[in-house]
Parts: C-alpha cells; structure tokens; sequence
C-alpha cells in the first residue's frame, strides 16, 4: 500500500494535478458537448432523438462501470487503470472528432463513458491515499474546484470551438488526455497488487444491468414519457436486479461492492446527502433556463451567465471547505453546507412572475455557498469512511451518487415541472409546458420546488443526525469515567 509519508510535496501535488485533470477532462466532456448538438443534427442529417444519444450514451456508460473500475483498481493497483482511463478517454476523443456516422460517434462515446468512469472514480481514491487527514480536506477541495472549473467553462469553450467545426468540440480531450496520462505515469505511486481473489463475474453484470436500465429509463423517458411500456420495462429491470444483487453480493466470495461497508453510517449518510444534493442542484438548474427565458424574459447568453453563479462559488469555496473540514470536522461543515442550500432553495421557491435577474441571484447564492461548502467535506467523509484498501471502491460509490444524482434530478423533477405546469394550466397531457402561460410556468417551478425543499430537509436531518452521532462518541472517549 502506498504511504503518504513516502512522497515529498511536490510529488503529491502533481498527483492531485492528475486527479484534478480527470476530473476536469470528464466535467467538460459531460457539458461542453451539448452546445455541439444542433450541428450534429445538421452534419448527420439525422433526427434530434438520435443526437440525444451522443449525451445518453456517455453517461449511461459512466454510470454504469464506476462501481467496477474501482473494484478492479483495488485488485490489480489504481495506477495501472487511472493511466489506463486517460489513455481510453484520449483515444475516445480522438475517435469522436473522426467519427463518420452518427452511430459511430455513439459508439466513441460509450468508450469516453468508460474513461470517464475510471477518472471520476479513481482520482479521488488516489489522492486520498497520498495525502494524510489533515491535508486531505485541501486536497479533495481543490480537486472538487477543478472539477467546477470544467462544468463552468465546458459549455462556454464549447460554444466557442463549435464555430469552427463540432470535431474540435472532442479534440479538447486529447490534450487534456495526453497530459493527465504523463502526469499519471510519472507520478502516481506504484501500488502493490490486492490479494489475488475471483473476480464477482455474476454480480457485476447484474449491477452493470440495474445501473444501465435506470439510467436509461430516466433519460430516454424525457422523450419518450414516463408511462412508456420501455421505459416501464427499465424500471421494472432496476427494481428486480437490485435485490438480485444484493443477494448475490451476500454470498460472494469476493463481492464487487463490500455491503459490510454500508454499515459505517458515515459513508450510507454521506452518499444519501450527495445523492439528494445532486438531485436538487440537477433538475433545478434543468428548468431553470425555461423559467429565465418564458418568464422573466432574458436571452440564452443571460441565462448561461446567472446560472454560472453557483459553480463559479463551488471554486472559490470548495478549497476553503477542506480547509475547515481538516481543522473542525467534516461533519460541522457539511451541516452548514445543507442548511445554507436548504435555505436558498427555499427562497427559489418563492421566484414568481414579477421577480427579477436581480431576486434569481439573491435567491440563488445561498445554494452556491451550500453546495461549495457541502461538496468537499462530504466527498472527504465518503472517502475517510473505508479502508484504505477499498478506496477504489468508495470512489465509485461517489461517482455513482453524482451521477445517477444528475440523471435522476433532470428527468424526474423535470417532469414534476411539466406535469404542474398543466394542472396550473388546466391543459391537456399532449401539450408544450414550455409553450404555457408564463404564470402558470412560474407556479410549477414553485410547485417543484416544494419537492426539492422535501428532499434537502431529508439530507437536512440525517447529516445532524450523523454529526450528533459522532460527537456522542467523541465526548464519550474524552470523557474520564470511561
């Protein structure tokens, strides 16, 4: 097992480099492409459904090998595969940019997905494990900033290559790729191979399946409609597999994921409020644009800049973050975190017809100084909570929340926004929420917001819950009776 005290400073922070590169590489694969849709649509004189699984595919493929990159990083050694994801993501780009058919371009895109899922889902677990705890607040908060620099600047360098031509949109991943794969070679420490152990061949195609049927009746089921018979079948495949797997992981010899871990409340709590953190940043900031542009009347190029309020304070604050995490706990910071974005999203609540760009900031920064201050520790806690050995495995239980936390939020809340804008409408199932009177729409994203007022109250309560659980058992080890 690497030791931190083996490496001097600049060696670790060239290893953060590397983290935080991957991290970055997969935020502004994940965003920069979508401004690229509309001339894919007229490069491939194909239909918009058909562009749309240029997007799908690339997460479905990351959210569905995050848990197993990490599992099979921990046996064979995390640099071999985190070398190996950017070496996969370089070559996927590649390939996009080159693709000459629109299925070939999907298909480059499932293999982006897989890099992607061995960069999100390894990084953090390597920097882990080269920083000891009191730095590691710092580290994993940079890392979380480097990853908010990519979701920020993704759409807007996107937009400004497309002009050029949509294949130098996936060029950017080249060199991206190429650095982060000679920062990872010459840098990352060398770890020893897990014992040797059969690899859960069963267990990993039923949780591939649950994942993947998920992921895509969430996404496919904006298009399609939630009442579909296929996207019915997705579901009804995620909710027969996941006890199937959890069977199987009981009785494996050498399960993919450990369920023993989920009994250490800090990671199940910490992966609970990272899921409906996700969930409620995802699909707020989804309707929003329709809320900016119908109701309150701003252009696209307003709405892109006010919606870069909360990741432009991820940056600032995420590093701060760790800091506070390292000197006072990752728990008080966290409870501070939720309750700042459980207020703001609360104020969000209140937005209406006659607010103004000016009352969306006043309500918005709260979330952004939540969700800045929430981030870090709570990946810090997640990734503190299992041994050593088995983060690699935590990693990618941090990727699948973020993931399936976006997904989730989109397409459920999203349909919540649409489904009350009819009923304030009092219009028929077959008709455009988008195309509705501006009141109406106002009074969804209020109705929909009230749900995700619902859902951070939830993540509200279970960190305090955790926080109080730890400190009882500090003061009970401090305590001289014992």
């Amino acid at each position: 097992m690497v030791k931190a005290e083996d490496l001097t400073p600049f060696q670790r922070n060239a290893v953060l480099l590397a983290s935080g590169l991957g991290a970055f590489a997969a935020a502004v694969m994940a965003t920069g492409v979508n401004v690229a849709l509309p001339s894919l649509v007229a490069a491939f004189e194909v239909p918009y459904a058909s562009v749309q699984w240029v997007v799908i595919a690339y997460l479905l493929s990351t959210a569905a090998l995050l848990p197993l990159t990490g599992r099979w990083a921990d046996m064979v050694g995390k640099r071999v595969i985190f070398a190996g994801g950017f070496a996969i993501y370089t070559a996927a780009s590649l390939a996009s940019a080159l693709a000459p058919t629109i299925g070939f371009l999907i298909a480059a895109r499932l293999l982006a997905g897989v890099g992607s899922a061995i960069l999100t889902g390894l990084g953090l677990a390597i920097v882990t494990d080269v920083f000891p705890p009191g730095q590691r607040g710092r580290a994993l908060g940079i890392n979380g900033a480097i990853l908010s620099v990519g979701i920020v600047i993704g759409p807007t360098v996107g937009g400004l290559v497309v002009s050029a031509g949509w294949p130098f949109v996936f060029l950017l991943g080249v060199p991206i790729g190429l650095v982060g794969l000679a920062l990872a070679l010459a840098f990352v420490p060398r770890y020893p191979r897990g014992p040797k152990q059969p690899f859960d061949v069963p267990g990993s195609i039923v949780l591939t399946g649950a994942i993947t049927s998920l992921s895509l009746a969430m996404t496919a089921g904006q298009s399609r409609g939630f009442g579909d018979p296929w996207i019915l079948a997705g579901f009804a495949v995620f909710a027969v597999s996941l006890p199937l797997f959890v069977w199987i992981e009981r009785h494996a010899e050498a399960p993919v994921v450990d369920l023993k871990l989920f009994r250490n409340p800090q990671l199940s709590v910490s992966l609970v409020a990272g899921l409906g953190a996700f969930i409620s940043i995802a699909g707020t900031i989804f309707v929003m644009p329709f809320y900016l542009e119908n109701v309150v009347g701003l252009t696209p190029r307003g709405v892109g800049l006010l919606l870069s309020t909360t990741p432009v304070l991820l940056v600032f604050l995420a590093p701060l973050a760790g800091r506070w995490a390292d000197r006072y706990g990752e728990r008080i910071v966290t409870v501070f975190g939720i309750g700042f974005a459980f207020i703001g999203f609360s104020l969000v609540s209140t937005l209406g017809p006659e607010s103004t760009a000016l009352g969306f900031l006043v309500r918005f920064f709260p979330i952004g100084i939540g969700l800045g201050l929430f981030q870090t520790p709570n990946n810090s806690a997640i990734m503190g909570a299992v041994p050593p050995e088995r983060s690699g495995v935590a990693g990618g239980l941090l990727g699948i929340s973020r993931t399936l936390g976006q997904a989730t939020g989109t397409a459920v809340l999203g349909s919540v926004w649409a489904a009350r804008v009819l009923d304030r409408a009092g219009a028929p199932g077959d008709v455009e929420a988008a195309l509705l009177p501006a009141a109406a729409q106002a009074a969804g994203l209020q109705d929909m917001m009230h749900v995700v007022q619902g859902i951070m109250l939830l993540s509200l309560v279970l960190v305090v819950w955790d926080w109080r659980r730890i400190k009882r058992t500090q003061d009970h080890a401090e305590s001289p009776l014992t």
